[in-house]
């Protein structure tokens, strides 16, 4: 089942929420810096034993203080034009949420924000089509996947890529 909420992601109780996170899974602004807060000083820590992650990768750590047992950092692309292969690297993004998500056995509701909309710069409708395609192509394999968003405007534009035929 894909719902889509406008909320805070630190707040809500699923197993697993993503972080929109950057390469070097430094605390930022926006969603990364806000989980980072309410995570506390040891999800830092635990990013950085990881050493970063690519562009259109994921990588788990454990929530900590969050509600979420788990954190899924997502490193999306920074929207350049489009002609640099954004689009395919958002898609790759989102498979590699989903890869992360299943290898882990007891996450079972994910909670996902808008990736790359944001700083990056990807346009908003867009990156919705991409993020609710992912999101069908594997919401039989989980119990709850939510697009947890920040504004009126992404509610709607995830609504609408809903609202179309798969």
């Amino acid at each position: 089942m894909i719902q889509i909420l406008r909320a805070d992601i630190t707040t809500l109780h699923v197993d697993a929420i993503v972080n929109a996170a950057n390469a070097e899974l430094f605390p930022g602004g926006g969603v990364s810096g806000a989980i980072h807060r309410s995570a506390g000083p040891m999800l830092a820590a635990a990013c950085r034993d990881l050493g970063g992650c690519p562009i259109g990768g994921a990588v788990l750590t454990p929530g900590f203080a969050l509600p979420a047992r788990y954190v899924i950092h997502a490193v999306g692309p920074i929207w350049r034009g489009g002609g640099s292969g954004e689009a395919d690297t958002l898609r790759r993004t989102y498979e590699r949420i989903f890869t992360v998500a299943h290898a882990q056995a007891d996450i079972r509701s994910l909670a996902i924000p808008a990736i790359s909309t944001g700083i990056y710069g990807f346009p908003k409708a867009d990156a919705a089509a991409i993020a609710v395609t992912a999101m069908r192509a594997h919401e039989r394999d989980l119990a709850r996947v939510i697009a947890c968003l920040f504004d009126d405007e992404s509610v709607r534009l995830y609504e609408s890529a809903l609202a179309r035929p798969a």
